[in-house]
């Protein structure tokens, strides 16, 4: 993570680009607290990369004024983690909505996880397909009537914080992006989180499933109590049906990936092949 001691404010994180969603999306509030984190911490917008995949919250880099990478579909953690491994100089974020993450990009979330290379994801979740308009998604609940489920969703509801959290994932939180100024400070702390850092940040689309009245009142700050230490406490608040509690779940520093990488290539410079070979002269 570079940082600059140039006094950078909110607008040199902002592209010439303005944003295309629908009017009250919760894509803007997510938008509004990455520019908020990104200039928290005075990143500098040149050692930054934003990469998406495919959907309305994709569409993220076009409205930032950092290097960006618009990838194809579910793809953004693989090019993520890509970038990452080959320039460690750079701080990387992964951004994209509950299909991206959860359907056709689950099986990099899987790998990502474990990998815990040093990369940032915030996902934008509103439940819904909003892109095109109005399907079920993974996290759809169960028995929601839609377009491809005109009989309710038949499958069961996929649990973002809950998956993570089983999966190792060494920073776990939530945001809401009617909440911004919270959300921006998850963000912050997961950019400054030496590892795979998760954010779920709900952002409700009100054009073809509204949630915000629902997530007004279910939304809920971790108890005061909570130890972001302890998983299976986390765990425990992550399966609860009926409130959506915001902060961070869990966070445990160890070795990332791209870290053992970098300590391996030295050694590789430093190996002698010729005393190696030696051994079976």
């Amino acid at each position: 993570m570079v940082q600059t001691p140039v006094n950078l404010t909110l607008k040199d994180y902002k592209s010439e680009v303005k944003p295309t969603w629908c009017p009250g999306c919760g894509d803007f509030g997510v938008l509004n607290a990455t520019y908020r984190g990104l200039a928290g911490l005075k990143l500098s917008p040149e050692q930054t990369v934003v990469v998406s995949g495919i959907g309305c919250s994709s569409r993220f880099p076009h409205f930032m004024k950092t290097f960006g990478f618009h990838s194809v579909h579910g793809r953004a953690l693989a090019v993520a983690q890509g970038l990452k491994m080959a320039r460690p100089d750079l701080t990387v974020v992964a951004v994209g909505g509950d299909g991206d993450f959860f359907s056709i990009g689950v099986g990099h979330l899987v790998h990502a996880a474990l990998r815990n290379i040093d990369i940032t994801v915030v996902v934008m979740d509103n439940e819904t397909y909003g892109l095109t308009k109005g399907q079920t998604s993974p996290t759809s609940p169960h028995g929601h009537v839609t377009k491809s489920t005109p009989y309710g969703q038949l499958a069961s509801q996929f649990n973002p914080i809950a998956t993570a959290l089983t999966l190792n994932v060494s920073f776990v939180a939530r945001g809401y992006s009617a909440k911004p100024k919270e959300l921006a400070a998850l963000i912050e702390k997961g950019m400054l989180h030496h590892g795979f850092s998760f954010i779920h940040a709900l952002s409700p689309c009100p054009t073809f499933y509204n949630t915000f009245d629902a997530w007004d009142a279910s939304v809920t700050p971790l108890p005061a109590e909570h130890d972001p230490h302890d998983r299976i406490q986390a765990l425990t608040l992550a399966m609860d049906a009926e409130k959506q509690y915001m902060g961070i779940f869990y966070e445990e520093e160890r070795p990332t990936m791209d870290q053992a990488a970098q300590q391996l290539a030295q050694q590789a410079k430093e190996f002698d092949i010729d005393k190696y070979m030696s051994r079976y002269a």
